[in-house]
């Protein structure tokens, strides 16, 4: 007996978008900001301005010298393309004692004017919502990312203007904000804490990577203060660096059920 034998054909693999999906959002952090090294244009070494909002009275700190600074309300920083930096969120409202751990791993740069770069950081405005549900145990995915140009809404974003793009758990936050934009960082928010014994710190804090502190000065540009670059920090130590640059971005978000890890409770 004979029977016809076709070929598969491509397309029933691929994407909506034609393409093969070789980097998702559910991939654990520093994998997708990796990637992005190894292609093209000036990314390596490269501290993309950063600030990361809440809601008001929430205080978010860096780490240095392998100890949390004091927090602030307005977390600005420079961070290098590809790494991946926890930071701590300390009094969120209505949630005394509580404390988060998100982890955010910025996947690419921008490109603003010249002399512009600290005065225009990715913004990051994480609210309510966000910090309930990973105290709730689920995990909490941002993508951020770069409107495209083309379709982009001519009207000014602010952090209660600019809600996030909310997916289902079954879809990949990545591909939606590739459909949309750039995407430029990633935002995690589990319920995970740092572990008691000192020789796994380094590994819950992926090695240190170096920031660049930020001085606020006295302009701003919209709603966010303008401000000058200090140097890195690594190992507890300024130093100079080259200029930095950046746009503000939209965000995809995701909700999922996630698995504590930790040895102690995030709530005391």
């Amino acid at each position: 007996m004979f029977s016809d034998v076709h070929a598969a054909d491509p397309s029933d693999y691929l994407s909506s978008t034609g393409r093969h999906r070789l980097l998702t959002g559910d991939m654990p952090p520093g994998y997708v900001g990796q990637a992005r090294l190894a292609g093209r244009g000036f990314v390596n070494g490269y501290y993309q301005p950063v600030a990361v909002t809440g809601p008001k009275g929430t205080r978010f700190a860096l780490t240095r010298n392998g100890r949390y600074e004091e927090g602030t309300e307005l977390l600005q920083a420079g961070f290098l393309v590809g790494s991946v930096y926890r930071f701590q969120i300390t009094r969120i409202p209505q949630m005394e004692g509580a404390e988060l751990y998100p982890t955010l791993e910025v996947i690419d740069r921008t490109y603003p004017p010249a002399g512009l770069a600290t005065r225009y950081p990715i913004v990051i405005n994480l609210d309510q919502e966000d910090l309930e549900s990973a105290l709730e145990g689920k995990l909490v995915t941002r993508v951020i990312y770069l409107e495209d140009p083309q379709t982009a809404s001519p009207l000014p974003q602010t952090p209660i203007t600019n809600n996030p793009v909310e997916v289902a758990e079954y879809q990949d936050a990545l591909e939606v904000a590739d459909r949309l934009g750039r995407p430029v960082a990633i935002v995690r928010i589990g319920s995970v804490a740092p572990p008691r014994s000192p020789a796994l710190m380094p590994r819950f804090f992926f090695g240190f990577p170096a920031w660049a502190p930020i001085r606020v000065t006295g302009e701003s540009v919209g709603d966010i203060p303008a401000q000058t670059y200090r140097g890195p920090v690594q190992n507890g130590r300024q130093s100079s660096a080259e200029p930095l640059r950046s746009l503000r971005p939209n965000a995809i978000q995701q909700s999922a059920q996630a698995t504590p890890v930790t040895d102690r409770p995030v709530v005391n």
